[in-house]
Order: C-alpha cells, then structure tokens, then sequence
C-alpha cells in the first residue's frame, strides 16, 4: 500500500464518486473505499446500493473528515474491520478491535472441515483453542446450535471481546482462560479446532500486521512453537475417533502433517484455502490405543 497523497481540500465540494477515487489513489482497494465511505457516512456497510444512488451527491464536511482520517489509517495498514469496528464471518456479524485478531476468511475453510468432520456426532463436544474474537466458536455453534462448544484463550482482553461477540448473538459458550489445553482440565472432545500463532519471530510480513496482537501472530523461530504445543497435548483431550484441525501458514503443511503423525494421529491431511494453499492440516485420533 502507498503512503498517503495530499488530501484534497476540505473546504472543496468532494462527491461520493470523487471520494471513492481519491481513496483508491491512496492505495486502497476499491472495496476497502467503499465499506470505509459507507461507514463513515453511517451507511450499512454492504450498501452498495447507497454509493451508486448518491455517487454524484457531495459528502457533508463532516462525513468527508471522517472518511479521510480512516483512509490514513487504512494507509498505514491497519485492518479496515479495526476502523469500523465490524468484520462478517462465517455470516455471523462479529464486534472487532485490536485487542484480537482480525478474522480471516480462509479461516473459514477449517469452520467447514469441523462441520463436516462432525456431522454424524449427533451432539458434539468441541473446543475452538485461541478463540480470539470467538469466530469459530460462535460459527460452530450458529451450524450446530446442540453442540457443547468451548472457547479457550490465555488472553483476558481477547475472551471479553468473544464473549461480547457470543453476547450479542445469543449462542452460548463454554469459556475458559488459559494456554491451550492446560485449560481443559480433564474435558475430551469431539474435535479440537484451532487458529494459532503460526508466524515465524523475524518474518518481515510482521511488519504489515503491526496493528494486529503480535502474540497471537508469532509462534518462535520457525513459527510453529505453539503448534507443537497443541499437537503434543491434544491426544490427552480427545475421544477415540476425535479430531484435530489446525490451520498454519503456507509453506508449514508438511511440517505439521509429520508432528501428527508422529504424535499418533491416523488420516492425517491437509485443505486449501480460498487461493489454493494448503491451510489447515488435521488427523483424527485412534479409535483403540
């Protein structure tokens, strides 16, 4: 993303139209210039509708303030669901800040590999470990609405963000703070489903993310500190026949798929994301031992 031009004179009558190319000579991708206008003109943000009936209408010096100060911000990288506050996922509308990560939507390919992972459970128990935002939990629990979901995160600030989230959407969860499975106590589950820390300490790609919580970015030297972690304790959590789905970075599938392996998991494989990159990797749990 470019640094910022100048930005066009207040004082000046500025259209919807001339706002949302301004933006874009900023950098910023011609979606990201709309939620952004619509947001700062207290519009629904997928009301495209609004921008195309108002495209000739000038913004009200407040509104076009407003818009300007979120572009800068956008600017300097930080994620357009921090500056309205909002991020869809899963089609369930969820609060986010910088206190927890900003949900993607390849996350939502391990989502679907639990749903599918669980669909002859007829009332499954599973856990979402680094819940952040809640995302997937909340998504289990929409899909599934008689499964016992938990939620698990050694962050504070991050549980009361999902628990807000899981609030206002009345889908009840089970919470617990601590790192990973340390917190279950004894529970077994179903599945055992998970976003972790997957960044490597040094990768400049952290750079772009500074906005984002850099513990729940980066897991060691190779990245997959907190991986290692969760695969060697998970056995001890699971029912015969549970699953553990993990998403990871790009070019970490191969590693994982071994740690599965070796820790005794069975049909151990992999699913691309939305750009076709191995994603997410999982193994299922032995029936006998």
């Amino acid at each position: 993303m470019t640094s910022a031009h100048p930005r066009p004179n207040a004082e000046h009558a500025f259209t919807v139209q001339a706002a949302l190319a301004w933006a874009q000579q900023q950098g910023v991708t011609r979606l990201e210039a709309q939620v952004l206008l619509l947001h700062s003109a207290g519009q629904g943000l997928h009301d495209r509708a609004w921008l195309l009936s108002h495209g000739p209408d000038t913004l009200a010096p407040t509104v076009h303030q407003t818009f300007q100060n979120q572009v800068a911000r956008r600017v300097s990288h930080e994620p357009v669901a921090y500056i309205t506050g909002q991020k869809e996922f899963f089609d369930l509308p969820l609060h986010v800040d910088a206190r927890v990560l900003d949900p993607r939507a390849d996350t939502e390919v391990l989502v679907e590999w639990a749903l599918s992972c669980l669909a002859d459970v007829p009332a499954p128990h599973v856990v979402d470990l680094g819940t952040g935002s809640g995302a997937i939990a909340l998504a289990l629990k929409h899909s599934r609405p008689q499964a016992d979901v938990w939620a698990v995160d050694l962050s504070a600030d991050a549980l009361a963000v999902a628990q807000a989230n899981a609030h206002r959407l009345a889908l009840p969860i089970t919470w617990r703070q601590g790192s990973w499975c340390a917190a279950l106590g004894d529970a077994q589950f179903d599945a055992i489903v998970s976003n972790p820390p997957y960044v490597a300490d040094h990768d400049p790609h952290l750079q772009t993310l500074r906005h984002e919580p850099l513990r729940a970015l980066a897991s060691g030297h190779d990245g997959l500190d907190d991986i290692r972690q969760i695969v060697q304790q998970a056995g001890a959590h699971l029912r015969p026949g549970g699953w553990l789905l993990l998403e990871h970075g790009f070019d970490q599938a191969l590693a994982v798929h071994d740690m599965l392996m070796n820790a005794g998991f069975e049909q151990v494989q992999s699913r691309p994301d939305l750009a076709g990159i191995l994603r997410c990797s999982g193994g299922r749990w032995p029936t006998m031992k």
